[in-house]
């Protein structure tokens, strides 16, 4: 072979014939190092492959649930149960959703305007969005779903919440919505489910209450029914749910919800502890911490309620001396509750709000003069009480008119409120109060104590709705059912306040006013405010991106069911980028 020629020679032939004349130790040691080479080369391009690669949600995968209840209206304008309310949560959507960060964002609408006067709302629907069984979504649909919730013969649970209000469609894809006041809350109405108007509109009430499609749902949210079991009475007890794939927010990324219904907590978590369910929500705090496992965990999430002890001053004429619900209020030790009832999942607080901080500078004013048990028997020592040596009960006589500090607690059956009775009770005897706790089931707690106002004070807990409206339980007007301002409070300068804060949409107005509310409240004290709970979640750790934001009602532990996902896929981190 000439020069030229081995020069034309591929390289490999050239590395080829240099090899074979290398002896055995030489051909060793060229090997050896080749092999580190390739090793160390190839160790690095997976390095910085691996370094520029991030997983992202893949769809697929399955959660398996457990719930209490049997569902009966899986229907935005007739659930009442939590069990109606969770799967009416999967399968419908409204024109709103509420975030996991409690912020109001668009589900089936494009985009929406409000009123310079804040009477008049309008909504314009997004293109290509349809129902589970392919049918388009018009504002057709929104109208009739408003006006049902209006219906009065329907009696939905909704009616209160459209009670007044003008529904205006104005073409397919927008609709106007008119309020006769300014009523700032108004806008959390719109989260409501939508029904397919060709599926329900020649249904009257009764056969609307009765329709198969109560519990066979056809709606626009994340998932849709694929299978259900029915036990013998043909009563829902399984739900398979898949996800739909021309959500508005777009297909979720679990491809499978199995929910299984339990006809009580007992029951639940026994399915639980056997593996037949993987995730259960809202279990009691004091057995919650004897079901974690090691591959579930406690997802907690603050709920809006209010929980406090209410006086019907009315009802029991020694709650209207101050120095009594004064020296009541001091002794009571809200983070004894919070640790020893609620295990720690929730927060002691200071007022009509669910949660500490907003309000503390002005409500506490009144309560921080006294701080302990003999501070408040001496303020009831001041005011004339005197101990009975014979009862071991605090005793006033006025005009030869003797009054016993004596009065009894109504409070329902659940065992986080029976345990606080029974605190309160200890901690009030020790100031000389005779105190009688009345339990009752909750249903008849409800009709035949809360409706007549049959109490002389009234442990319970109130939902505080977004916007935190507090007319309802706070306004004179609501002293008598169905108002719910069971502590019979009256003051006209609180009345102004809650009338102008349900109406302004101006914060820095409304933040002021819940500061000189708040101000009336202490130093009246109508109420002890004791704690808010804690929702918990016990899930899988497979579920990731869960994420609880201030919770109302339990089904808002699904806020962002469509984010959650098992599965991944590895991707380069531009592409990410990209895509956000």
């Amino acid at each position: 072979m000439t020069p030229r020629n081995r020069a034309e020679a591929p390289i490999s032939k050239k590395l080829s014939f240099i090899v074979k004349t290398f002896s055995l130790t030489e051909k060793s040691i060229f090997f050896l190092f080749s092999a580190v080479f390739v090793f160390t080369g190839l160790s690095i391009l997976w390095g910085v492959n691996t370094h520029f690669l991030v997983d992202v949600p893949s769809r697929g995968g399955r959660l398996t649930e457990g719930i209490v209840g049997s569902p009966r209206y899986i229907n935005p304008l007739l659930a009442v149960s939590d069990a109606d309310e969770d799967v009416t949560s999967l399968i419908y959507s409204g024109l709103l959703k509420v975030s996991p960060e409690g912020n109001l964002i668009n589900d089936l609408a494009k985009d929406y305007s409000i009123s310079t006067d804040g009477l008049e709302y309008t909504f314009t629907l997004k293109d290509d969005i349809s129902f589970q069984d392919g049918t388009s979504v018009t504002a057709s649909d929104v109208e009739f779903t408003a006006k049902k919730a209006q219906d009065i013969v329907l009696k939905s649970p909704k009616r209160i919440n459209w009670d007044g209000v003008t529904i205006q469609k104005i073409n397919d894809k927008q609709i106007k919505f008119i309020l006769k006041y300014p009523y700032s809350p108004f806008i959390e109405n719109l989260t409501m489910g939508i029904l397919p108007e060709h599926v329900w509109k020649n249904l009257d009430a009764d056969q609307f209450s009765a329709s198969l499609f109560n519990t066979e749902p056809i709606g626009s949210g994340p998932y849709k029914v694929s299978k259900i079991k029915r036990n013998s009475g043909g009563v829902p007890i399984y739900y398979k749910l898949t996800s739909f794939s021309d959500y508005a927010l777009g297909e979720p990324y679990i491809g499978v919800l199995a929910l299984n219904f339990y006809t009580n907590d007992d029951s639940a978590i026994e399915a639980y502890q056997n593996g037949d369910i993987e995730s259960i929500g809202g279990v009691s705090p004091q057995k919650i911490g004897e079901m974690i496992r090691g591959e579930s965990v406690v997802k907690q999430a603050s709920l809006q309620r209010v929980f406090g002890i209410f006086f019907n001053q009315s009802h029991a004429p020694v709650l209207l001396n101050k120095e009594v619900r004064t020296a009541l209020a001091l002794v009571v030790d809200k983070d004894k509750i919070v640790a020893d009832v609620l295990q720690g999942y929730g927060t002691s607080i200071d007022g009509p709000l669910p949660f500490r901080g907003y309000m503390e500078t002005s409500a506490t004013s009144t309560l921080d003069i006294l701080t302990n048990t003999d501070r408040a028997i001496a303020l009831l020592t001041k005011n004339g009480w005197r101990l009975n040596d014979k009862t071991g009960i605090m005793e006033k006589t006025v005009k030869k008119v003797t009054t016993t500090l004596s009065f009894s607690i109504s409070t329902s059956d659940a065992p986080e409120l029976k345990a606080t009775a029974q605190i309160l009770q200890d901690e009030w005897v020790k100031i000389g109060a005779k105190v009688d706790i009345k339990v009752f089931e909750t249903s008849d707690l409800n009709q035949n104590i809360i409706r007549p106002r049959k109490y002389d004070a009234l442990l319970f807990g109130e939902i505080i709705r977004r916007g935190f409206d507090l007319y309802p339980f706070w306004h004179s007007s609501q002293r008598n059912d169905p108002g719910l301002n069971v502590a019979l409070y009256v003051n006209s300068k609180a009345d102004k306040l809650l009338e102008e804060m349900r109406t302004t949409t101006d914060i820095e107005i409304k933040n002021n006013d819940f500061s000189s509310f708040a101000k009336l409240i202490s130093d009246d004290i109508p109420a002890i405010f004791t704690y808010s709970p804690n929702f918990t979640y016990l899930v899988p750790l497979k579920i990731q991106n869960i994420k609880l934001g201030n919770t109302i009602t339990p089904n808002e532990r699904f806020m962002n069911i469509n984010e959650w996902y098992v599965e991944t896929n590895k991707v380069w981190k531009i592409f990410v980028k990209d895509n956000e």
